[in-house]
């Protein structure tokens, strides 16, 4: 949620992002309205509360005569109390929706519009130019005998696969890279679970305009996560935090989970969307003037893995109305895919703030020993989805595939054969 400090204080601040965003400004006037409503209730019930506590002194001091009248009086305060409490309760749920409206404020300088509205930061590496017809990943996938989406479909149904031979050793060594470099750079790893409560949803954003995204088992009330960002942001969930010695970091390797709603007839071919894949996830706690340097350096860590995917990719700044609800700003990094002259997401980093802290009730103490909310940033280190740009941009005219340098020592090869 976002600082209703920052909201009376600033709210043209609001209302500009929510333009940014293609978004509705009249909640921001709704939560002004409910915040105020609000205060005005806790004003009113605690005022009631204290001259029903001096009422009560009045009465055990009155004359004998009057102390009818008196609890008279009392029985009509104890009243207007019970119906000023219930207002304040019925004020606070209206806040607290209205509050759950209004999705992050975004940082200055993130590009307004949609999802094409994008600014590209930079190109790394130039689009190779074969001298035969490429592929696509899943013929090639296919030809090695490492992705098999008939058998995916034939147990599980649409946009499943399965990984088998060189296909998952290739994922095994991107995430073995993966976590080595993760380590190295003072992340500590995390396997999570992957069913979650639905206030581990919520607070990190999720169960708002994603909710059709999200797989829900009813029975047990827990909802698969799509990213282990989900539990990460929830691990430390009501807890002050010690960042005296810098930004608390963690690397999260899970499967994740999506139901794709709203995206029938888009990437139906292979691997690129679909209902379950894996995931290193990078999460960190930071103090709040730390965590735009903190962003830049996440983004350097995917850059990293993906130079030595040895594969071409840019670097865009996306635009407010393609943010997800907690992130302030987003960088992808987006990998060549030569069978469709297009780039293609491999990787995200978003800044979310205190928005989700604040939800998570995550907190840290200042220099004064005072709690103050955290900011919580998040990062693809490595995901299924690059073997799609690794299989296009490295096959060979014979069907082969080379092998990146820096993934030879963890697969044991140094080119995919056709089976």
């Amino acid at each position: 949620m976002i600082d209703l400090r920052e909201l009376r204080d600033n709210p043209d601040t609001v209302r500009a992002s929510q333009r940014a965003r293609g978004a509705d400004e009249s909640v921001v006037d709704a939560l002004l309205s409910a915040d105020a409503d609000r205060r005005a209730a806790v004003a009113a019930a605690d005022d009631l509360r204290a001259e029903q506590k001096a009422f009560g002194r009045t009465v055990g001091k009155a004359a004998k005569q009057d102390r009818p009248a008196l609890l008279d009086r009392g029985k009509e305060l104890s009243i207007e109390v019970k119906a000023a409490e219930a207002a304040e309760t019925a004020a606070n749920e209206r806040l607290t929706a209205a509050h759950k409206a209004i999705p992050n404020v975004i940082i200055d300088g993130v590009p307004a519009g949609g999802e094409a509205d994008f600014v590209t930061l930079k190109h790394v590496g130039e689009p190779r130019s074969f001298d035969f017809a490429p592929l696509d990943h899943l013929e090639i996938g296919e030809r090695l005998r490492a992705i098999d989406m008939e058998r995916g479909a034939k147990v599980s149904g649409a946009r499943f696969y399965f990984l088998r031979g060189v296909g998952a050793r290739l994922q095994w060594a991107m995430f073995n890279l993966a976590i080595g470099k993760a380590l190295a750079n003072g992340f500590v790893p995390i396997i999570p679970p992957v069913l979650v409560k639905p206030e581990s949803m919520e607070g990190t954003g999720f169960l708002g305009e994603h909710v059709a995204e999200v797989y829900h088992l009813e029975e047990d009330d827990l909802f698969l996560v799509g990213t282990s960002e989900v539990p990460m942001a929830a691990y430390h969930g009501g807890e002050i935090l010690d960042l005296a010695d810098g930004p608390i970091r963690y690397a999260g390797q899970s499967s994740c989970f999506r139901r794709e709603a709203g995206s029938y007839g888009k990437d139906t071919r292979g691997i690129i969307r679909v209902h379950q894949f894996d995931k290193v996830e990078m999460f960190v706690y930071c103090r709040p003037e730390d965590a735009e340097a903190e962003h830049l350096r996440l983004l350097s860590y995917e850059e990293d893995m993906l130079g030595a995917m040895e594969i071409p990719y840019r670097v865009i700044d996306v635009a407010a109305g393609d943010l997800g609800t907690s992130a302030a700003r987003k960088y992808d990094c987006e990998a060549w895919v030569p069978t469709q002259h297009a780039y293609r997401e491999l990787t995200s980093t978003s800044n979310c703030t205190t928005f989700q802290a604040r939800r998570l009730g995550v907190r840290y103490r200042d220099e004064a020993g005072k709690p103050q909310v955290a900011a919580t940033l998040n990062g693809t280190l490595v995901t299924t989805r690059w073997i799609v740009s690794i299989l296009e941009n490295h096959q060979q005219a014979d069907g082969s595939v080379v092998v990146p340098q820096a993934l030879r020592p963890f697969l044991g090869l140094d080119v995919l054969e056709p089976a």
